[in-house]
């Protein structure tokens, strides 16, 4: 389920896990989309949060509200929760460095979220048993200090604003408070079997072009 922000539905055996919300806006669509697959909110068992950034957690108090769903985070987000805001992360260019410094003066007014209870914290793994589905949720922190990636089967990983697919040749992100460890967690992803890695913005990224980024960036990093 995409638009501004990608939102992913993992189905396997009656279980529906939802990954990331998108914005409060995006609601409808979301239930809309969710309800072409014969199912609605109201089915969903597992909330997963890549990272606690606005734009894709503003809805989990409401899917929690009607779905009775539990949420899962990293245990690093317990502040923003805590405080129903994420600082927005640093610019990687000069014109997002600029677009980071106007969002921070406006804050939470805009970039904040509806409190929820999570249910599940994240330290280091988390296996999240679905059926005979494997899924690993693992921390990958450099766009975000609680940011995380879902890996299903060892073949597919959802990775939210660890990379983007929304440029040609490059999965570099926008925006990211630590580099370094961004890179760090891109070896880590690449360690992992996977050979497709979706993320929160974007198409999916493969393998190739993710090792083929991994090794260039890192000469400057």
């Amino acid at each position: 389920m995409s638009g501004r922000n990608n939102a992913y539905l993992i189905i396997k055996d009656n279980k529906l896990i939802l990954v990331d919300t998108g914005v409060k806006s995006s609601f409808k669509k979301l239930s809309k989309n969710i309800g072409a697959l014969g199912f609605s909110i109201h089915d969903i068992n597992f909330l997963i949060l890549t990272h606690t950034h606005y734009d894709h957690c503003q809805s989990a108090n409401k899917i929690k509200e009607i779905s009775n769903c539990k949420i899962i985070v990293s245990r690093m987000a317990t502040d923003s929760i805590k405080n129903a805001y994420k600082v927005l992360p640093d610019g990687t260019f000069m014109a997002t460095k600029l677009i980071v410094k106007i969002g921070r003066l406006i804050g939470e007014k805009k970039f904040g979220f509806e409190p929820f209870q999570s249910d599940i914290f994240v330290d280091g793994e988390y296996k999240l048993s679905a059926g005979d589905c494997r899924i690993n949720i693992i921390e990958t922190a450099g766009h975000s200090t609680d940011s995380i990636s879902i890996l299903v089967d060892d073949e597919i990983a959802i990775v939210g604003d660890a990379m983007f697919g929304v440029f040609k040749n490059s999965v570099f992100p926008p925006f990211a408070d630590n580099i370094a460890e961004m890179l760090e967690s891109w070896k880590k992803l690449l360690s992992t079997d996977c050979n497709i890695f979706l993320p929160g913005h974007g198409r999916e990224i493969k393998r190739s072009l993710l090792q083929k980024e991994q090794k260039k960036r890192s000469l400057y990093h």
